[in-house]
């Protein structure tokens, strides 16, 4: 018969691997007998292992949820995975990269030493995106007041902080796909403003949340604005959940079929996929640059560059807004000849204006 110790870790590890065993099965598998069995079972409930015994004809047990976490038990698989997700968790944004550092550092630390070297093959560094000012963090409580209306299928209800100022978005209505540039995809929208200040805050907004997502070390909350009767992308860190939540709902389907191709769709300001090449973008126009269109495609991540001449090219580009495309393409310092669609041509006059404006010194007092 196996030492006591380890008889105790193996009918742990069976515990841990099926909700429930009947008494005569783990007796089986572990070489003992039934009574050996219930000692072993009491000895892990000293140790804090809530192990439930189920009557019945077979009996059996079944290691159930306890009030304090117990001592836990890995194999080798389960050991690494979770260590990689422990250091992949402090580069999510979600506020809890502290507490999952010293995770880490005590899973680490008890790691046998082939396992270790395979976690320390994977250094993951968080490298920030060159802003202004830094990303918002989520508070952790949030996050959880936020998944469990999600997961129970709850009425949310939620105050939420609108974007001011010049780090609206992640580039309001600026450059389009060939400037690199992804617009925020979340509810800048609040609704009318008439009679709402600071002395008349804006009424909680209420939703059936669908989703909890992540893009770009960001969190965001899809769900179905119930008031504005249409689906809403809302970021994390500027909802303040109310409670208690609301009633039950019944989910509804989500635009393109799935949640990754909705929030994608959303980042880029489309409903459907585009068919054009050149992103599905709201606002989409033709110019011919007097560069190559080897220089102009070194450039563009996204849009249909055509050759014309040695120094002319046809291009065919999308942005959020016109002044957004027209800026874009103004960014390649060369001559433009707007093909279409009056809009754009609109928007480089209107640009034109401005820079003028801009390029006149101010009269002095």
């Amino acid at each position: 018969m196996p030492k006591t110790s380890a008889r105790l870790l193996s009918l742990l590890s069976l515990l841990q691997a099926r909700r429930d065993w009947p008494g005569a099965l783990l007796a089986e598998r572990l070489d003992v007998s039934p009574r050996t069995v219930r000692r072993d079972v009491d000895r892990l409930r000293e140790l804090g292992y809530p192990v439930v015994a189920m009557k019945g004809p077979d009996g059996g047990y079944r290691l159930d949820a306890g009030t304090e976490l117990p001592p836990l038990l890995f194999d080798d698989e389960q050991a690494v995975a979770l260590a990689v997700a422990l250091q992949i968790a402090t580069t999510t944004g979600a506020g809890i990269e502290e507490a999952a550092a010293r995770a880490l550092h005590t899973v680490r630390q008890v790691l046998p030493a082939r396992l270790r070297h395979r976690v320390d093959t994977l250094q993951v560094t968080a490298v920030d995106r060159p802003a202004a000012r830094p990303e918002p963090q989520v508070d952790g409580g949030v996050l959880m007041a936020l998944g469990s209306a999600v997961h129970a299928r709850e009425v949310l209800r939620f105050d939420y902080r609108p974007v001011s100022g010049p780090g609206r978005g992640s580039s309001g209505h600026g450059a389009g796909a060939g400037a690199g540039s992804v617009r925020e995809p979340s509810d800048h929208n609040p609704g009318p403003a008439s009679g709402q200040g600071p002395e008349h805050p804006p009424p909680p907004r209420r939703v059936e949340p669908h989703h909890l997502v992540t893009w770009g070390r960001r969190w965001y909350l899809v769900a179905w604005d119930l008031e504005r009767d249409d689906w809403r992308t809302f970021r994390a860190d500027r909802i303040a959940p109310r409670t208690p939540t609301g009633p039950r709902f019944t989910p509804r389907e989500l635009p393109g079929g799935s949640v990754a191709a909705f929030i994608t769709a959303r980042f880029r300001g489309v409903t459907t996929a585009a068919e054009d090449g050149v992103g599905g973008w709201p606002c989409r126009g033709e110019v011919i640059l007097g560069l190559p269109a080897a220089d102009v495609l070194r450039h563009t991540r996204e849009g249909i560059v055509e050759e014309l001449g040695p120094d002319r090219c046809r291009l065919v580009l999308g942005s959020w807004s016109w002044l957004g495309l027209a800026a874009a393409i103004g960014r390649f310092d060369a001559d433009i000849e707007v093909i279409g669609p009056p809009e754009l041509a609109a928007a480089f006059g209107h640009l034109a204006t401005r820079y003028a404006a801009a390029a006149t010194p101010p009269r002095r007092p």
